[in-house]
């Protein structure tokens, strides 16, 4: 990270302590101009009471039709411009209300029609059979092995998609959220993804079947239903976002309990605390860096800072989840938090609709893991994490089983 000119430049070495970065922002400038790594210019807000003021702010809007315009207008010269493609933005997550409310309540009307609480006991089976396949092992790399199936094969059940397509869409979201790929690449990928989404979603309407996409397809309410478009950005926005941020929360959250043994050791010693303990994981190493993107309709007053007409307004959850007004000694992890009001998954209307499902396989998958592995610990090999303002997500997690 470098200033210029008061404006924070993102660069490569910012994801590797991006804690260090947000803990002098919040000090010096907790509202401050920013520079994403693709050139995309807005204001960075890295408090927790100012973040929470921004996610629910109806003056700062995620429409993805004038957000698209403004990207354009708000990149440094010379940037690279990957194309994403509008095709697969027209989902809940980049609209407002009243398209936000009628898009949420028909994709709740699917998951309320599938529910998440039966799928515990399918959970429970998925990590067994995982953590059987690496029990003779005396090193394994925790991602491909746990972190990575557990939740891709849950959302993929959920959705109906084939077995053997699942590595190829990780591979395509791998690529879209990092800040390392090539304008080329993001753009290859998104083709990709989306071509591959329009025929799983013409597959389900040939041969209705007992999962999720079947249930968005025959969606409806009060005559209402979703649009082709909005079908397919609704797809692709489930399957990444129903495996990506998971894979972090039980990534980081091993990670986390590893390097703080005492910590892992009460986990262990009584099991009860793990509701507890995942909502203090997701706080601590949270599996979203920084929320998407936000501009604002009109001026915005932000902690005595004014943000113009126009511009990106970006929220650093991480950031807001380690701020010291919110979160006693917010820099140790604390699995009896008490009143642990995190932002790991938003505030406001765009709460992350998942977050029940996501809490459920990190309860599982953590718990198991401890529980079958008393002896786990972290190999001597150097972390590196994903360069993505998107996500908290790391490349591997080597550890030892005994």
């Amino acid at each position: 990270m470098t200033v210029e000119h008061d404006a924070v430049r993102i660069s490569a070495d910012f994801f590797q302590d991006p804690h260090r970065v947000y803990a002098d922002l919040r000090r010096t400038g907790p509202v401050r101009r920013v520079v994403l790594p693709r050139g995309v210019r807005g204001w960075l807000v890295t408090r927790y009471a100012d973040a929470k003021a921004v996610l629910s702010d109806p003056r700062i809007s995620k429409d993805y039709v004038r957000a698209g315009v403004l990207l354009e207008r708000n990149r440094e010269p010379d940037s690279p411009r990957p194309e994403f493609g509008q095709d697969l933005q027209a989902h809940m997550l980049n609209t407002d209300p009243p398209d936000h409310t009628r898009l949420r309540k028909l994709v709740n009307k699917a998951f309320t029609v599938r529910g998440v609480g039966h799928l515990r006991p399918r959970i429970e089976r998925i990590t067994s059979d995982l953590l059987d396949a690496v029990a003779d092992l005396d090193e394994v790399d925790l991602i491909p092995a746990l972190a990575f199936p557990v939740p891709m094969t849950v959302i993929c059940e959920l959705l109906g998609v084939p077995e053997a397509d699942r590595e190829a869409f990780h591979g395509w979201t791998t690529t879209l959220l990092s800040t390392a790929s090539t304008a080329l690449e993001i753009t290859e990928a998104g083709v990709s993804a989306g071509k591959y989404v329009l025929e799983l979603i013409e597959s389900k309407r040939s041969a209705p079947g007992d999962d999720l996409l079947t249930a968005l397809v025959e969606a409806r309410e009060g005559g209402d239903r979703l649009s082709e478009n909005e079908l397919l950005s609704m797809t692709f926005l489930l399957l990444l976002a129903g495996h990506e941020t998971t894979v972090n929360l039980i990534a980081n959250g091993v990670l986390s309990l590893l390097q703080s043994p005492a910590q892992a050791a009460a986990l262990r010693e009584n099991p009860a605390l793990l509701p507890r303990a995942v909502e203090e994981l997701l706080r601590y190493e949270s599996p979203v860096n920084m929320a998407t993107l936000r501009y604002t309709k009109e001026p915005v007053e932000v902690a005595g800072v004014e943000i113009p007409a126009d511009e990106f307004v970006v929220v650093a959850l991480s950031s807001a989840n380690r701020d010291a007004t919110a979160f006693a000694d917010p820099d140790a992890l604390d699995i009896e938090r008490d009143l642990n009001t995190h932002l790991a998954f938003g505030h406001g209307i765009h709460y992350c609709v998942g977050a029940p499902l996501a809490r459920m396989e990190g309860e599982v998958a953590i718990g198991t893991l401890l529980n079958r592995f008393p002896n786990l610990s972290l190999a001597p090999t150097p972390l590196r994490w994903r360069e993505s303002t998107v996500v908290r997500s790391l490349h591997s997690l080597p550890v030892r089983l005994r």
